[in-house]
């Protein structure tokens, strides 16, 4: 699909590992790949527990005593698609298709994120042509769900100092802080109940919503499934008499849900009512989402699923108040950098269980005392409704370095190609930079990558030009540190 695209090698390499299924927790066959590519090099491989690689390369000529670099990505991907596919993440190859200057994945997400640093890696580490210092190719496995595999890296495996993570979607910036964050679940124990028989069993769908990045897009106003499904619930509680039995919403903490689904029980005289109901509050949606999720849809129709009994009123109750009560969305606006998120929270994931409801939440920020002020906010909630409270997966924000040699030699190489500066940027978005500051102490850091587009969600895509310039770029760049 992708022969004859340049960066060659990077297309042939992207194209090979967009075959291996390499979604978050299911890791093994690409990093065996990783090892095995780094093998057939000649190549010192280091493949730990966690499933991360570390690949190193000696200088080429002339650069034998410059500093090592390190040049990181991650090899996992958020698996996401579109209600109708049938694509199967644990074993399908990614289908990519050609969009003019695009690749894209239409019914999936496409792995660009961060499939594309995994490539440029690897056409680089093969080659005996680049000008480059000594390398440390590093590809951490579990970035996208906890990033626990920056969080297992052996310190002692790596001796650079400089570190370029390919981890970013817009080309002509470079980043250099990042928030940090964590993860929140809510545990609400179900207490059921017998159906009633004066009452039939209906689903109610909320689709056709955009979702995507919850960091680098939750500033676009995007309608949020599980939170939607929180408010048409409580409209209907209190003005139809409707049980609740079952519930879902989302898939990914980190991804904004396009989905979800609650299957209630509505009263035999009452149908037709709760149609014009659901109607109503889905014209009013349209109205509100006008900008960001004009294509939203209410569906509510007799329920596939045979069940024969409810959540207890209590249990309704704590989950309508948590959906209703849960931070979601933008919660602060940086004062220093213009235009940058500070901390936000994204309703990710509903599923309902045998004996309760989780409700798992991915919260960023880039100041600490915030990031523990918003998870201190969803304990109280959990703790006034009677539900379970945990937090897990924190990570660190990346904070900005006044004296950056890498900054400075990325600014001077990208005036050199273009004649132009380079945009210096921070992100509202979990980067390993964090961690690997924490765990590394003063090593020197930006984060760069070619253009992406609806990173996240399906339909993403990746620019074919950016990548080449972005590539060009990083080679200019490992030219310069002599």
């Amino acid at each position: 699909m992708l022969e004859g695209l340049k960066p060659e090698r990077v297309m042939y390499y992207f194209e090979e590992i967009s075959k291996i299924p390499r979604c978050s927790h299911d890791e093994k066959r690409i990093s065996d790949y990783l090892a095995k590519i780094g093998n057939n090099l000649g190549l010192e491989v280091i493949q730990d527990e966690a499933l991360n690689i570390i690949i190193k390369k000696p200088a080429s000529k002339g650069y034998e005593n410059s500093p090592i670099v390190v040049l990181q990505g991650h090899m996992d991907m958020v698996g996401e698609k579109t209600e109708d596919s049938n694509h199967d993440f644990s074993k399908d190859p990614i289908k990519l298709e050609l969009d003019g200057d695009y690749i894209v994945s239409r019914e999936t997400t496409l792995g660009a994120d961060n499939g594309i640093a995994v490539a440029m890696a690897l056409a680089i580490l093969e080659s005996k042509e680049i000008s480059h210092p000594p390398l440390e190719v590093l590809i951490t496995s579990n970035e996208e769900s906890g990033m626990s595999g920056a969080a297992a890296l052996d310190p002692n495996n790596i001796e650079g100092k400089i570190l370029i993570n390919i981890d970013s979607e817009e080309e002509g910036t470079i980043l250099v802080s990042c928030a940090g964050g964590e993860r929140n679940i809510i545990t609400i124990p179900i207490e059921w109940n017998k159906l009633s028989d004066n009452k039939e069993l209906y689903e109610l769908i909320v689709t056709g919503l955009k979702g995507g990045h919850s960091g680098m897009e939750i500033h676009k106003g995007r309608g949020n499934a599980n939170k939607i499904m929180g408010r048409i619930l409580d409209v209907m509680n209190r003005k139809i008499d409707i049980d609740l039995c079952y519930i879902e919403g989302g898939s990914k903490s980190n991804a904004i849900p396009r989905y979800a689904k609650a299957i209630i029980s509505i009263p035999n005289d009452i149908i037709e009512e709760t149609k014009i109901l659901v109607s109503n509050i889905e014209k009013d949606l349209r109205f509100e989402l006008n900008s960001s999720d004009k294509d939203i849809t209410l569906i509510i129709e007799k329920a596939k699923e045979d069940k024969n009994k409810v959540f207890s009123n209590e249990t309704k109750t704590r989950v309508i108040t948590s959906l209703m009560l849960l931070p979601n969305g933008v919660q602060t606006m940086s004062m220093d950098i213009g235009g940058l998120v500070e901390s936000s929270n994204n309703v990710g994931v509903i599923k309902t269980m045998e004996n309760d409801i989780t409700i798992e939440s991915a919260m960023r920020s880039s100041i600490g005392t915030l990031k523990n002020h918003i998870s201190n906010e969803i304990r109280l909630l959990a703790e006034t409704i009677g539900a379970q409270w945990e937090s897990s997966s924190a990570y660190p924000a990346w904070e900005y370095n006044k004296d950056s040699y890498i900054r400075d030699v990325f600014k001077e190489a990208y005036k050199e190609i273009y004649g132009k500066d380079i945009n210096i940027a921070a992100i509202h978005a979990g980067l390993e930079c964090g961690l690997f500051k924490e765990k590394f102490g003063d090593m020197d850091m930006v984060s760069f990558g070619p253009n992406m587009y609806g990173v996240h969600a399906p339909g993403e895509k990746l620019s074919i030009s950016s990548t080449e310039r972005t590539y060009n770029l990083l080679l200019k760049v490992l030219e310069r540190i002599q």
